[in-house]
């Protein structure tokens, strides 16, 4: 039976550690017996571990990290932290005997603090993403996925993005029938079309206070329904398209026209979100010159289309 050794630090997330507990616990192999053994592991063994309202505990120590086929790393309420002592030696260890090994949510964190993510692509909750970039320059942090699979090592998104990494896991492990029945006991889709992308409130580049584009800015943010060229921006801003394009990039970071499509995207997942109008009805509501040019730009940003972002995050059908 294949061994999941699911390891719980101090003020480990509840979620964290139990969406793998309780997706692996699911599995079902076609003859009924179970397709796991779960173990939950902590740095002492037999010892309660705080998570947050309450405490959990740990039947096994690190020694079992070494007997498992896969370990789960659940993020914590301080994954910055340094990790406890013989931790990074015990993943270390398990890596070298070629033991999978997959990080939930912040605890990429951990995973990449071990150096066993250096030179791989991972994800982590988005909003932590930048900080693991800069914590970690040797990973590349993709904020934009579900999950990463580099093989041996895996790492997910924020909360239920746990439940994808698990149920793709279980599929490799056992194949497409297990994992469907799995994600039919977990009220879960077997694959959720977009990524993580769909999640994130697609802010403006913030202007400096008192920048001098900051009234031009509240002036393409009102009219982005319009069919603005460089040139009409320009000549509203009162200067020329070279110089427009250069205080933009000074004061933004970017350009007027990916301000102005950044603008635009936004505008359509509010209207998505809040109004039955249709999606060609919002294609032109947000400015886009065509129901088509809306679909390709809103997939390109988000990740996924205006028909499924509006299923997501409003529970019904369009």
């Amino acid at each position: 039976m294949h061994t999941v050794a699911v390891l719980a630090l101090d003020q480990v997330i509840p979620f964290d550690l139990s969406a793998p507990i309780d997706t692996f616990g699911w599995a079902r192999l076609p003859d009924g017996r179970e397709a796991y053994r779960v173990r939950v592991c902590s740095p002492t063994g037999d010892a309660e571990v705080p998570a947050g309202p309450f405490t959990v505990r740990a039947p096994y120590g690190l020694e079992a990290l070494a007997e498992a086929d896969t370990i789960i790393l659940p993020g914590t309420a301080d994954p910055t932290g340094p990790l406890p002592p013989g931790v990074a030696e015990a993943l270390r260890a398990a890596a070298a005997d070629g033991t999978r090994i997959a990080s939930v949510c912040v605890g990429a964190f951990l995973f990449a603090a071990t150096g066993l993510l250096d030179g791989l692509r991972a994800t982590t909750h988005w909003i932590a993403a930048p900080d693991l970039a800069a914590r970690h320059p040797r990973v590349t942090v993709d904020p934009n996925v579900l999950y990463v699979d580099n093989g041996q090592f895996l790492t997910s998104a924020g909360a239920a993005a746990a439940l994808d990494m698990c149920l793709h896991m279980i599929r490799k492990d056992y194949g497409s029938a297990v994992a469907a029945f799995t994600a039919r006991m977990c009220v879960m889709p077997l694959e959720r079309e977009g990524g993580q992308a769909q999640f994130i409130v697609q802010d403006q580049p913030a202007a400096p206070a008192g920048a001098t584009l900051e009234p031009l800015l509240r002036w393409l943010e009102a009219n982005v329904e319009r069919d603005l060229t460089l040139d009409d921006i320009a000549a509203h801003a009162g200067t020329s398209a070279r110089t427009l394009n250069r205080r933009f990039r000074e004061q933004t970071g970017t350009t007027p026209s990916q301000w102005l499509h950044r603008a635009r995207v936004r505008r359509a997942q509010y209207l998505l979100e809040s109004t039955d109008h249709t999606v060609d009805r919002i294609a032109g509501q947000a400015g886009f010159g065509s129901p088509t040019a809306f679909r390709e730009r809103f997939k390109k940003v988000v990740g996924t289309s205006p028909y499924a972002y509006r299923r997501a995050f409003r529970g019904e059908r369009p």
